[in-house]
């Protein structure tokens, strides 16, 4: 009997995707847990496995077909010597080929206009109160009196309200596009089609910033002290052998802002409509950026592990999420997120939350500062860091609590060995 091959949901926000590449051919022979297609999400591209055994009969979607809903079939999969099942060409038209379809009403629904009528009185049979030549006007111009509003006294109409009412109105001036401008304007351009992932982070990050209502809270934190525990850190790493280890900035940085939320669990939060979610574990949400976006690996449970731990993790996590090969539950979930745009020297920047979490972390370039400790101005490795939160469920002085706190475990940092 023959299976239809479905195109999967490969994460939660998915609701369509493109068929990137087949891994294989029709007339191949198929097992259980064989890699058959990539598929390009909304989060990365993903390798396909197939559930069934059999041979695959007939390829219905041709890779690189895009916007293929979830659960389309995609393929047939036959038992060996069983003839493919005919199919109609609808059913074989990928998605994104066929038609939209419309609900009845709304095809059958005109868009409203207005019908100039030689009939000066309502058909409703009430009664409308005009001047003799507004009346003789309205006749002469079709114009329907019962329509207008009047301008008079006590609502009389008069002749202005029918002359206006015959006005044609001028059409609203369109917003050009900028192909359009580019184009007026004798400028060049290359056309780069949406991929995928890059459509979803448009749609998601909108969505973000029109429902959430952000709330903003800078400050700025001194990392010598992290620095130097740093260097002792690695100084004491073997140079090589699987004991060698490498801490970085960031990896200190993820493990703050894990005591940090153990310390205050109140940001490590999402909010719902009927109630706060306040989550059992700490689960850091690391931006890593890739060729077509932006994807965020996960470092589950940062608060139990140690700096060598996260390092590992973090390092295996970032080259696999720029190389394809994340599995979805490394990357779907998360309780609070971290963006660090250091490394290109940016002094300070405000992240969008990803939702459904309550807050993230924005961590700029480390830099040396004119500080002033008691009544001497000295100098410092200060950074800036900006913390972005939903303000439906995080208050303002919650989120000073968060940083100042964060502060705190960044300039005293044992906690983070300890």
């Amino acid at each position: 009997m023959s299976i239809n091959i479905l195109m999967p949901a490969l994460s939660p926000t998915m609701k369509e995707g493109k068929l990137a590449r087949w891994l294989k051919t029709e007339g191949d022979t198929i097992a259980s847990g064989d890699v058959i297609a990539e598929i390009e999400t909304d989060k990365a591209t993903m390798e396909v496995e197939a559930v069934d055994e059999g041979v695959l009969g007939r390829i219905l979607t041709p890779e690189g077909t895009e916007g293929i809903a979830v659960n389309t079939p995609i393929a047939i999969l036959v038992a060996e010597g069983e003839s493919v099942p005919d199919i109609s060409a609808a059913s074989a038209t990928p998605p994104a080929a066929q038609a939209p379809v419309v609900a009845p009403a709304a095809a059958a629904a005109p868009a409203p206009a207005v019908v100039p009528s030689a009939a000066p009185a309502a058909s409703s049979g009430k009664r409308v109160f005009a001047s003799p030549l507004a009346r003789r006007i309205a006749a002469q111009k079709g114009v329907d009196l019962s329509t207008l509003k009047g301008s008079g006294p006590n609502g009389r109409i008069v002749r202005r309200d029918v002359e206006q009412a015959g006005q044609t109105p001028a059409a609203t001036p369109k917003t050009a596009s900028p192909a359009a401008v580019a184009e007026a304007a004798g400028t060049g351009y290359a056309k780069v089609p949406h991929s995928t992932m890059r459509k979803v982070i448009a749609r998601r990050l909108t969505e973000a910033k029109s429902t959430i209502p952000h709330f903003y809270v800078e400050m700025d934190v001194q990392l010598d002290a992290l620095m130097a525990l740093r260097s002792q850190m690695n100084a004491a790493s073997p140079a090589e052998g699987p004991g060698a280890y490498k801490i970085s900035v960031n990896d200190m940085l993820i493990k703050a802002v894990a005591v940090t939320l153990r310390r205050v669990p109140k940001v490590n939060v999402s909010y719902t409509d009927d109630a706060v979610l306040v989550y059992d574990d700490v689960d850091i949400s690391v931006a890593v950026s890739i060729p077509d976006g932006l994807i965020t690996p996960i470092v589950r449970k940062a608060d139990t592990k140690s700096l060598r731990q996260i390092s590992t993790e973090t390092r295996d996590l970032v080259a696999r999420a720029r190389a394809g090969k994340l599995k979805p539950e490394e990357f779907q979930g998360g309780t609070f997120s971290i963006s660090n745009m250091g490394m290109y020297g940016v002094k300070a920047f405000s992240a969008i939350i990803n939702p459904p979490q309550a807050a993230i972390l924005a961590i700029a370039a480390a830099e040396r500062r004119a500080v002033v400790k008691g009544d001497q101005i000295t100098i410092a490795t200060v950074m800036t860091v900006t913390l972005s939160v939903d303000h439906r469920v995080v208050d303002g002085a919650l989120a000073a609590e968060w940083v100042s706190a964060f502060r705190a475990v960044v300039e005293n940092p044992m906690s983070l060995v300890v």
